[in-house]
């Protein structure tokens, strides 16, 4: 559990956002990078609690759905599906971008949309025609994230740990509180992912105790690294705007065989990321079609190879269309917000489920209801450094998650009256 944890945090965020934070922040984004992580540790204290109430799967859309209904679980259940194709779309547009550094011509254009298409094409295509040949591809391109990170840490302390000038409290105040909520935006996108780990809570042995275990130490494994990461990227390429950070920091670090060596692994890091996605988020889009909110088509297995054939090729197409259209760190922050909702709710569900379900076996997190409290506060502040454009977005899929529960509503009082009908033609 802690080493799926992991794995559902470290994808492409951390390639591709250091950069930005060092704009936003200087020298003291690496500070952020704890900030980041201990503000995630407060969702992750309280989510822990709620999830191991539970031992079906669904995740965070179970959850609400169990603490206010239906109407709020496929709120939340709509944001995560948002949250998980802007993550993959993101993860698109970040193996462009790299790869770009190889070839510019794949950087603009239609070129840019049909490279895309091709990209997403082959793990679709993996997944559409059986869960395990889906798994094996995804597994083969899993270690690759961690190498480069190992390798620019490692080099990175030997080279500049003895020159490590302390960071003074101006250098933390001077950017002031806008530029470090716009941090907060990009890290709840870095460090979030953890979600993901809790879909299949029905196949965990002893969730009251393995699912909180591997949250806290799966998240404090990617504090550490993160931490490090941002120290080197900082003490080594400076304040120097990049769209490629770790590629920059690696050439310095070992020298255009470096800058190769990471810009490989990071595309490989992303794909393998965007290949994991494709097996597992559809199977959220059928879970709440098994639940009767969403349209039943998105359920139905293919009758070759019982796969959920439309879930996967709706993800895909949606995650392209995200990709071709949307720029990298909007796609991030879009994500970042439907991320923020999903905690939020998550949040709530344990004040009312403390309320609801007082005497139910589960982890129960010091000062829980207040922990959950200042989480809402502090992600609702940080939703307001959303801009129009990312606002709009959210809000469509708010609308959409309305329009389907207007939609599952009159389909369960059609099925009560046809089941009605059916049982009193029976009696007579």
């Amino acid at each position: 559990m802690t080493a799926l944890v992991i794995n559902s945090i470290i994808g492409q965020a951390i390639f591709g956002i250091p950069s930005e934070l060092t704009r936003l922040l200087g020298r003291a984004s690496p500070i952020s990078m704890i900030i980041g992580g201990l503000a995630t540790a407060i969702i992750v204290a309280c989510v822990a609690e709620v999830a191991s109430q539970f031992s079906e799967a669904g995740g965070p859309y179970l959850y609400v759905r169990t603490a206010f209904g239906r109407f709020a679980g496929m709120q939340v259940g709509w944001f995560h599906l948002l949250a998980s194709v802007g993550a993959g779309a993101a993860n698109a547009s970040l193996f462009i971008i790299y790869l770009a550094g190889f070839f510019p011509w794949t950087a603009q254009g239609m070129r840019r949309a049909l490279l895309l298409a091709f990209l997403i094409s082959i793990p679709t295509v993996a997944n559409y025609i059986g869960v395990r040949s889906g798994a094996r591809f995804s597994v083969l391109l899993t270690v690759a994230k961690l190498i480069p990170l190992a390798l620019i840490i490692t080099l990175g302390i030997a080279r500049f740990g003895e020159h490590f000038e302390l960071i003074q409290p101006k250098e933390m105040t001077s950017p002031g509180l806008s530029a470090w909520l716009s941090a907060l935006l990009l890290l709840i996108f870095a460090y979030g992912g953890f979600e993901n780990a809790l879909i299949p809570t029905g196949e965990v042995k002893n969730p009251h105790s393995t699912i909180p275990f591997g949250l806290i130490a799966g998240l404090l494994g990617c504090i550490v690294i993160y931490m490090f990461v941002q120290f080197v990227t900082v003490a080594t390429i400076g304040t120097s705007n990049t769209n490629r950070p770790l590629a920059e920091t690696a050439s310095v670090l070992i020298g255009s065989g470096g800058r190769t060596f990471v810009t490989v692994a990071v595309m490989i890091s992303t794909y393998g990321w965007l290949s994991g996605a494709v097996l597992n988020m559809p199977r959220l889009a059928c879970s709440l079609a098994a639940q009767g909110d969403a349209p039943a088509f998105l359920g139905k297995l293919h009758p070759r190879f019982n796969t959920p054939s439309a879930a996967i090729v709706l993800y895909s197409g949606l995650a392209w269309l995200l990709a071709t259209t949307g720029a990298y760190l909007w796609i991030v922050a879009i994500t970042a917000g439907a991320i923020i909702v999903i905690y939020i709710g998550t949040c709530a569900a344990l004040i009312r489920l403390r309320r609801k379900q007082p005497q139910a076996e589960a982890l129960r997190a010091p000062f829980g209801r207040v922990l959950a409290i200042i989480t809402i506060v502090i992600w609702l502040a940080a939703l307001t450094r959303l801009h129009t454009g990312e606002a709009v977005m959210m809000g469509i899929t708010g609308a959409i998650a309305a329009g389907n529960w207007w939609w599952a509503k009159r389909e369960n009082a059609r099925e009560i009256e046809v089941y009605a009908a059916s049982a009193e033609s029976g009696s007579s």
